[in-house]
């Protein structure tokens, strides 16, 4: 996705649910079926994956990372994240 092309998702408070994919080939993220899949290629060891995922997330949104929260999902593939 481009920059900014979830731009209409960015309003505070919001709740964002999501399955990420780590190792994946590049980074993207992909609307599949009304649900949000983000595919990173880092590995899910010591948080990298969720600080590559957050990273991706942010500039989808067109907002700063330090806006995004993980909420749930730190060790888990489906992860909510709250934008402030």
């Amino acid at each position: 996705m481009e920059k900014s092309a979830l731009a209409h998702l960015a309003v505070p408070g919001a709740e964002i649910a999501l399955r990420a994919t780590p190792r994946a080939s590049r980074d993207r993220i992909v609307a599949e079926d009304g649900a949000l899949r983000v595919y990173v290629t880092v590995p899910p060891e010591d948080g990298k994956a969720n600080v590559a995922i957050a990273r991706l997330l942010a500039r989808a949104l067109g907002v700063a990372k330090s806006r995004l929260t993980l909420l749930r999902g730190a060790g888990s593939r489906d992860k909510v994240f709250r934008l402030d």
